[in-house]
């Protein structure tokens, strides 16, 4: 096997070139004295030796580099860098240069076939001690300049890695589902103490207004019941949806409640607690509302198809929308489910149907029987969805909307047996219904947009021309087909004559 003849070190500084003098094989690489002597600054500098070092201009060229090395590519500064400090050998040699990254071999080849690369177990001996004796060995560094440059060149990769699209960033829809159940909770549990805590007071309130948001405006807004009178109809009646049915009955009751009565400090408390209740509510609204927004920016169609909330749950329990894409139609099924699913393998007993896609009002329209079967249609459809909506650049609800139809089909099927749409007309129609938008804006720039006299003229003669050239092309094989079938009948015809002659002789 072939030596070493060079080294190529890649620093968050700069690019570092040395030529090998002392060549190792696989079994002196692993002798203990060629270990020690890879630790020892003054034995390993007589084993290479500095060729060039070039130091990048600033952070934004060093990440730049990182990340064509991360990619395997070669950029042009290191391009130059190869080729102005590696001697171009005759048409037989060939050098051999030793790199971390063997990704990064290939694309070196390809610009320079004389350079044979390698990344096997004798260059990464070499690269570790270039690397633990970097400060000594390129000496144009001072101390501590390689390690400010590689704190500084992480951040500034990770930084990189991290960036997302405003537009489309699943993380949030995460975050916010999260919150949402979260909240969820927490209006249930403090409404319930609301209600138990002024029903001390006004204990016949919470019989005629059941709804947690409403029951706790109208305690905030009533405080003390014997305030209530005929003249507070209508302000009653704003609270609970201009209901002045409901707004007399609240007012009835507060005539003949049998709660107790209530001190000043003790209904500040209780008012305190049920305006907090009021406000967490109002904001768990805003927050479905955003989650709304988001889900149609980010997946449009899965939106359509399964909901907002259903589809944010399965991209949340996924990890990220990419995730859920990647995923198959069996697994989008029972998400949500795996501990059902893991039990029922262990104990050899019936898999679950469904996980978080029973939620959907697809499940709940389906008969007992046809349950399981439209679940697993309607995940088949919501993978579809996913990845629509991940790898499409411009995302919009058309195949969202013929999904759904098509799933309402299946249903109709189920139930009455009328045949529901093929797949082949479904995607035909989507094409079709999401290029109605750019088809509309194109008109919109096209329309009254009349071409020169002298434009359409030329373009009249370009037409013409054409079709003369296509009428003489047909004529001339025309030509050439019935010279050909002469020819083959006039040697058809010898055929004969010449076996005859043949005879006679």
């Amino acid at each position: 096997m072939a030596g070493i003849d060079y080294l190529l070190f890649e620093e968050a500084t700069g690019y570092a070139i040395f030529k090998v003098l002392i060549q190792l094989d696989d079994i002196a690489v692993r002798m203990r004295e060629v270990q020690e002597a890879a630790v020892d600054a003054s034995k390993f500098s007589k084993m290479v030796e500095l060729v060039s070092f070039a130091p990048f201009k600033g952070a934004a060229q060093a990440l730049e580099n990182a990340n064509d090395i991360s990619e395997g590519l070669v950029s042009d500064y290191l391009k130059s860098v190869l080729e102005l400090n590696l001697p171009k050998p005759s048409k037989k040699e060939r050098l051999t240069l030793a790199v971390s990254d063997k990704n990064l071999g290939p694309s070196i080849k390809e610009i320079f076939p004389y350079i044979d690369c390698l990344s096997n177990e004798i260059a990464q001996d070499f690269l570790r001690g270039v690397r633990v004796h970097g400060p000594k060995l390129l000496k144009d560094l001072q101390e501590g300049d390689i390690e400010r440059a590689q704190l500084g060149l992480g951040h500034a990769f990770s930084r990189a890695k991290v960036k997302f699209s405003v537009q489309k960033n699943d993380n949030h829809i995460i975050q916010a589902i999260a919150l949402l159940d979260q909240l969820d909770k927490d209006i249930n549990t403090f409404s319930m103490r609301v209600k138990e805590w002024y029903g001390w007071h006004f204990p016949e309130l919470a019989k005629i207004v059941p709804d947690n948001y409403t029951y706790a405006r109208l305690a905030l807004a009533i405080k003390d019941k014997s305030s209530l009178t005929d003249e507070s109809l209508h302000e009653v009646a704003a609270l609970v949806n201009d209901d002045s049915g409901l707004a007399q009955r609240v007012i009835d009751n507060a005539k003949i409640s049998m709660g107790q009565d209530i001190s000043e400090l003790d209904m500040l408390n209780v008012s305190t607690f049920a305006e907090r209740v009021v406000s967490i509510s109002e904001y768990r609204a805003k927050l479905y509302q955003y989650l709304t927004d988001k889900m149609h920016t980010v997946a449009p169609n899965l939106s359509t198809l399964i909901g907002e909330v259903v589809g944010a749950r399965l991209i949340s329990h996924a990890g990220s929308l990419t995730n859920l894409s990647k995923q198959a139609a069996s697994t989008v099924q029972i998400l949500g489910a795996e501990k059902a699913l893991f039990r029922a393998l262990k104990t050899k007993g019936n898999t679950p149907k469904y996980g978080l896609i029973y939620h959907s009002s697809f499940i709940g329209k389906a008969s007992a029987k046809n349950k399981g079967r439209i679940s697993r249609y309607l995940a088949n459809k919501c993978s579809i969805a996913s990845r629509i909506d991940n790898y499409s650049d411009e995302p919009s609800t058309a195949f969202g909307q013929i999904l759904k139809k098509q799933v309402e089909e299946r249903l109709t099927f189920y139930d009455t047996g009328a045949a529901p749409m093929k797949n082949a007309d479904a995607i035909k129609e989507a094409l079709a219904l999401s290029a109605d938008l750019a088809d509309e804006i194109e008109v919109d720039v096209e329309v009254d947009v009349e071409e020169p006299k002298a434009d359409k003229k030329e373009k009249k003669e370009k037409k013409e021309k054409k079709e003369k050239k296509s009428k003489e092309d047909k004529k001339e094989k025309k030509e050439k087909k019935e010279k050909k079938e002469k020819k083959r009948k006039a040697d058809d015809d010898e055929a004969p004559k010449k076996k005859k002659k043949k005879s006679k002789d």
